[in-house]
C-alpha cells in the first residue's frame, strides 16, 4: 500500500505540487493522470525517493520514506520515463548488476534474473547487448529491472511512450499481468492507458490533485475523455477567478 499525504514541492519560488494526497492499495493499479507540467514527475519522483518534499510525507507498507528511505526502496520496483539502462551491457549482465545493487542475495541472482527474462518477454535477446535492442525491448529491460528483487509496489512514469502501437499493447498487458499481486502506479497523461489498465483514477493539474476515485464510478456520467476535460477546465476557470480576485484586492 502506498499514502502520499500532502506533498507540497518548491523549487526556489516555484511551487510545483501543492498539497498532493492519494492512496494505492494491493492488486490495485492506479492512474496517475494529468496533462504535461502536471507535476505528475515530480510527485513520483518524492515518492520513489529520488528527491526529498518540501512538506508532506509518503509511506510504503507503513514505512516512510524520510526515516525508512532504505525499506521503502526495498519495496519499490521504479521504472522512470527514460530506463536507466547501461546500453554497453548485455541484457543478462546488466540485469544480474542490479539484483545486487537492490540487494537480491548471491544464491538467488540467477533465479530472480531467469524469472524476470521470462516475466518480461526477454530471454530470446539475454545475451543481447542493450544497444542493439529496440526502444520496446530497451522498455522490458527497464522494467525487469525494476522487478528484479520482485517489490510489492511498482512505480511507472510514461511506461509507453515513444513505442510503437504493437509495442504499446504489448506493454500494457504486462502491467495487467504484473498488477495482480502488486500495488502499480501508473503515471501518464495517455487516457486511453489509464482507461485499460488502471482501476483507480488520480487527475492532477497544476500542482494540485481536482479528483479520486474508482475508474469505473468516474466513468459513469461519460468517457474518461470527456471527465478529463471536465475537471481540467473547471480546476483552470477556478485558479482563473482566484487569481482575478487576489489581484482586485491588490
Amino acid at each position: 500500500m502506498v499514502e502520499v499525504s500532502q506533498l507540497t514541492k518548491f523549487y526556489a519560488d516555484f511551487q510545483a505540487i501543492k498539497g498532493v494526497s492519494f492512496t494505492a492499495h494491493k492488486g490495485e493499479t492506479l492512474g496517475f493522470l494529468g496533462p504535461n507540467g502536471a507535476g505528475k514527475t515530480t510527485t513520483m519522483r518524492i515518492i520513489t525517493g529520488f528527491m526529498p518534499a518540501t512538506m508532506g510525507s509518503v509511506k510504503v507498507d507503513g514505512f516512510d520514506t524520510v526515516s525508512d528511505p532504505i525499506e521503502v526502496r526495498r519495496r519499490i520496483g521504479y521504472l522512470p520515463e527514460n530506463p536507466p539502462l547501461y546500453s554497453d551491457m548485455r541484457v543478462t549482465s546488466y540485469l544480474r548488476f542490479v539484483g545486487r545493487i537492490k540487494g537480491v542475495p548471491k544464491k538467488r541472482i540467477d533465479a530472480a534474473v531467469d524469472e524476470v527474462l521470462g516475466m518480461c518477454a526477454l530471454t530470446h535477446v539475454a545475451s543481447h547487448l542493450i544497444r542493439h535492442l529496440s526502444r520496446g525491448y530497451r522498455q522490458r529491460v527497464g522494467l525487469a529491472q525494476a522487478l528484479v528483487h520482485d517489490p510489492p509496489v511498482l512505480i511507472l512514469d510514461e511506461p509507453t511512450i515513444g513505442l510503437d502501437p504493437k509495442q504499446i499493447i504489448e506493454i500494457r498487458g504486462l502491467i495487467k499481468t504484473l498488477s495482480q499481486k502488486r500495488t502499480v502506479i501508473l503515471s501518464t497523461h495517455i487516457l486511453p492507458e489509464v482507461s485499460q489498465v488502471c482501476d483507480k483514477v488520480v487527475i492532477i493539474n497544476a500542482g494540485r490533485v481536482v479528483v479520486e476515485e474508482r475508474l469505473s464510478e468516474l466513468t459513469q456520467g461519460g468517457s474518461l475523455e470527456e471527465v478529463f476535460l471536465r475537471y481540467i477546465s473547471e480546476e483552470e476557470a477556478e485558479a482563473g477567478a482566484a487569481e482575478a480576485g487576489e489581484t482586485r484586492v491588490s
